[in-house]
């Protein structure tokens, strides 16, 4: 036997006769008038610009990293670079390359991609081929002059680690643009620049002149100098400049194998640039490293305008403190 169908019963409207209000005066707001940025003018000098972003989310970061990197410089700590190869491809070794030349950086670190971008630049003054139209016809990454270079050098100066024996190499071939070459300006600086190598991502791990034993030989040993100057990187600056992976994993090993040995590198500042926020730099640079105690910030832009950006203001801090 069938049911009855209960009937629906209507729904009457909410009676807001009771409503209760706040007066606009006592509520708690995120924005407020003395946080607004300034506008701007022609002939703006870059504290002038920094110092009229507004006092909210990014713009604050980015005050806060210049803020933080000044500081560290000031104090005798590191600024450590940790880098993609977009970083390279978007024009940016010029850059690193003067902050090697004057100080500012205590180490560089990149992936594999990385050198082979450095090397090429160094050779030819040019870089980043078309892959489509070369893996139409199996010749991408077929360069023969890349792989030779880079797997000689790997072969060769394995026991000093990869980033040595590269920017070494470069710098005794005396290759014509090798004043763009960040690994030669580290060699020339002496300090240090090491290479975190993934085998089969990098074009040269094709070449038939690829010696496995020695690049991973070359890119432990490059590890373990990277883990070395973690340890002393407290109160210091850690930046990872367009690594979505390899430099974020890197990094938090190093760090953990620091720790492990005694050395507690607090007060950490850690800093992701990148043009996406992904997960690997969110929770091995910014997050977990600094969790004990330290800041960690995202930065999140474009390389070729942030980068520059960033340290120009951080070099208008530093001569502003000294005046």
């Amino acid at each position: 036997m069938r049911r009855p169908r209960r009937r629906a019963r209507s729904l009457a409207a909410l009676d807001l006769t009771r409503v209760r209000t706040v007066p606009l005066a006592r509520r708690p707001s995120r924005v407020v008038a003395d946080a607004l940025g300034r506008p701007v003018r022609a002939g703006l000098r870059v504290r002038e610009l920094v110092a009229g972003f507004p006092d909210i989310l990014a713009a604050r970061d980015f005050r806060t990293a210049v803020a933080r990197i000044a500081a560290a410089l000031r104090n005798g700590r590191s600024v450590v670079l940790g880098m993609g190869a977009h970083a390279i491809k978007v024009g940016l070794n010029p850059l690193i390359v003067d902050l090697i030349a004057r100080g500012r950086l205590a180490a560089v670190a990149m992936n594999g991609a990385g050198v082979i971008h450095d090397f090429e630049l160094a050779s030819v003054g040019r870089t980043s081929e078309d892959v489509g139209r070369g893996l139409e016809h199996g010749l991408f990454g077929m360069a023969r002059e890349t792989g030779e270079f880079v797997n000689r050098a790997a072969r060769d100066g394995a026991g000093v680690g990869l980033g040595r024996a590269l920017g070494d190499a470069i710098v005794r071939a005396r290759l014509p643009f090798r004043r763009h070459s960040i690994l030669a300006a580290a060699a020339s600086a002496d300090i240090p620049a090491t290479v975190h190598v993934a085998i089969g991502t990098d074009i040269v791990h094709m070449h038939p002149s690829a010696d496995g034993a020695a690049i991973g030989a070359g890119s432990l040993r490059d590890f373990r100098l990277l883990a070395a100057v973690v340890a002393r990187l407290g109160g210091g600056v850690y930046l990872n400049l367009g690594s979505a992976v390899v430099l974020p994993e890197v990094f938090v090993k190093a760090l953990n194998l620091a720790r492990n040995l005694g050395h507690p590198v607090r007060g950490l500042t850690t800093i992701d640039m990148d043009f996406n926020r992904h997960y690997r730099p969110a929770v091995n640079v910014v997050g977990r490293p600094t969790a004990g105690g330290g800041v960690g910030i995202h930065l999140t832009g474009h390389h070729e305008i942030m980068f520059p950006l960033l340290w120009a203001a951080v070099e208008d801090a530093l001569v502003r403190r000294s005046r």
